[in-house]
């Protein structure tokens, strides 16, 4: 039985939430501020969940507060926030703390529910128990360059012996310029494909994103040779660049 932490402070919501949840076959508790959230998913009392379903006004912690101190924690358990705050900016906001989804209320339960079966698909993958010095399994969606392994279904980057895990978005972003390797990628491209929103939205979102990810697979993270800007345009993402000369 799949366990589900809903943290939402609007009762009837978090009681309808929990009934029709539970309807579905899964196990549900529910907080009702971000403190209590984080001491379940970070804190001594932590209790092991397969999803979060967060809202964002809380009392105390808001819920991108209570996502990104998860994520500093080391706590990568899929995350869908839901919450009254729409607009595109929030949408990157919530992202950019580490959500993995986000759904703006009001909603459907119907597509609540295919949310949260989807990111329990992919999730499935982060609690399996791999040895570091064990090669993931041959049917994993990959990609190799030089000594780096990018495995989109585990949600994780191998660089050697080391194994950095990702964010679902995260993984998008990569994958997205992965799949479009040695071509300059738009930032409007990048909005509409990815996050689904417009492509004049202003917004640094993207550029974080790639920050993060230079820490990950760039050797030296001020001197790119994977994921290069290219100016006026966006990005570009390079498997194998060429060596330099002296």
């Amino acid at each position: 039985m799949k366990r589900i932490l809903v943290v939402e402070d609007e009762q009837h919501l978090a009681e309808g939430l929990r009934f029709n949840l539970e309807q579905e076959g899964y196990e549900v508790e529910v907080v009702d501020n971000g403190e209590s959230a984080l001491e379940l998913l970070v804190g001594e009392r932590r209790v092991p969940f397969d999803i979060v379903v967060l809202d964002v006004m809380l009392p105390g912690k808001n819920g991108f507060e209570v996502v990104a101190q998860m994520r500093l924690a080391g706590q990568y358990v899929p995350t869908l926030i839901l919450t009254a705050r729409g607009h595109s900016q929030d949408v990157l906001t919530g992202f950019e703390s580490g959500a993995d989804d986000y759904l703006t209320k009001p909603f459907e339960l119907e597509i609540l529910i295919a949310r949260i079966r989807g990111i329990l698909r992919r999730g499935e993958w982060l609690r399996r128990d791999v040895p570091k010095n064990e090669a993931p399994p041959e049917l994993a969606d990959s990609f190799t360059f030089g000594d780096k392994t990018v495995y989109f279904d585990l949600l994780e980057l191998r660089v050697g012996e080391q194994i950095f895990p990702l964010t679902l978005m995260e993984m998008n972003v990569l994958r997205y310029l992965i799949s479009r390797a040695g071509k300059p990628v738009s930032r409007g491209e990048m909005l509409e494909e990815v996050w689904g929103l417009r492509e004049d939205t202003d917004t640094r979102a993207l550029d974080n994103f790639i920050v993060r990810l230079r820490k990950y697979i760039e050797d030296d993270p001020g001197k790119p040779r994977h994921l290069l800007a290219v100016r006026g345009v966006g990005y570009r993402f390079i498997a194998f660049p060429q060596k330099q000369t002296e």
